[in-house]
């Protein structure tokens, strides 16, 4: 995510099964009177990183603690994703749902109505027009939905909690500087997680990426695509998007590769297990050396770095990835979302 983390149905007192209702509302009387201590605490750290007592003396004392958003994040799926790559499993069925007909359609409807907005963008920053209306929909099926979670009290619960307190603390502190910048209480709603408005962006990314695209001095991600496309397309130039150069090519590849061969002896910084998917990078020239043929996809330069991602395994429809797949991954590290993204763009550019 600049933003989205999965979100499951989940009782916030399934520990709890098999006790009294009583026992459950001694947990929460008992979690609320911790978490108001820990807000007391929380202010001195606040306002040293520059937060207004006048925007801590109107928010935290409305603050509860929320044990649904804390429920749903330990909810987290520790399968695919955390576990082996080889664990994971096949893209298609996820690539039918992000990459439907439905979807697309929409895509095609607000990448024409945006055009205006679209052309600037792409002109300014080099990213593709149908990559950011993708992201759009990707991440708000084009602004449909954007959570309604109240984002101070959801980050409060989750830094709280302590699982991930320094993650969620800074995102709190950055939502209470976005207050502090005249962003009202209200706007601030999103995601369990605290993602929020169009392009589903983390407080933090709020601040350092989100940009105005139509002039009126305000970058409003909440309601105003133009400003959100805008966002979404700074955010892809601060992850390293390259102007003129493709995200991947669809390819075919041939039974008799060498898989271990071509393995990556790299590891990621960041969600290393999704990058282990991933070949080691060779060019262009290599791929095609050991029988890799392009199927579908702009051309590409013989010098081309790539890496081979082969999502449903071997033998279904693979891709040689580049440089720009990576900035999509910053945005969201998955490859499956990271393929919708770039399979919807090129849908909706058609």
């Amino acid at each position: 995510m600049a933003a989205a983390l999965a979100i499951g149905a989940v009782s916030p007192f399934g520990v709890l099964d098999g006790g009294s209702v009583a026992g459950a509302q001694d947990a929460v009387s008992g979690d609320e009177a911790a978490f108001q201590a820990y807000l007391q605490q929380f202010r001195a750290r606040a306002l040293a990183q520059g937060v207004s007592a006048r925007t801590l003396d109107e928010v935290l004392p409305t603050l509860t603690f929320n044990p649904r958003v804390v429920a749903l994040d330990q909810a987290q799926p520790g399968g695919p994703v955390n576990g082996p790559a080889s664990a994971s499993p096949d893209f298609a069925p996820y690539r039918a749902k992000h990459v439907g007909a439905e979807l697309i359609a929409r895509g095609r409807a607000a990448y024409a109505a945006q055009r205006y907005n679209l052309r600037r963008v792409e002109a300014e920053t080099g990213v593709p027009e149908s990559i950011m209306v993708a992201i759009w929909g990707q991440e708000t099926n084009y602004g449909g939905y954007t959570g309604d979670f109240d984002l101070p009290r959801s980050l409060a619960s989750l830094a709280y909690e302590g699982r991930r307190r320094p993650l969620f603390e800074s995102e709190l502190i950055a939502t209470l500087q976005m207050i502090d910048r005249g962003i009202p209480r209200s706007q601030l709603k999103g995601s369990w997680a605290g993602a929020t408005g169009y392009p589903q962006f983390m407080p933090s990314a709020y601040l350092r990426l989100a940009r105005d695209g139509d002039g009126d001095g305000r970058a409003d991600i909440w309601t105003d695509p133009a400003d959100a496309l805008a966002s979404i397309g700074n955010y892809l130039v601060n992850a390293g998007w390259r102007a003129g150069e493709p995200w991947a090519i669809t390819v075919s590849v041939p039974s008799s590769l060498d898989r271990s061969g071509i393995a990556t002896r790299m590891v990621g910084p960041r969600c290393p297990r999704v990058h282990a998917r991933h070949s080691r990078w060779l060019t262009v020239r290599e791929w095609r050396a050991l029988g890799v043929t392009q199927i579908a996809g702009p051309a590409v330069a013989d010098d081309e770095l790539a890496t081979l991602l082969e999502p449903d395994g071997p033998g279904a429809t693979a891709y040689l990835t580049f440089g720009n797949y990576r900035a999509i991954l910053d945005y969201n590290c998955s490859n499956f979302y990271a393929l919708s993204v770039g399979l919807l763009a090129n849908a909706v550019a058609g």
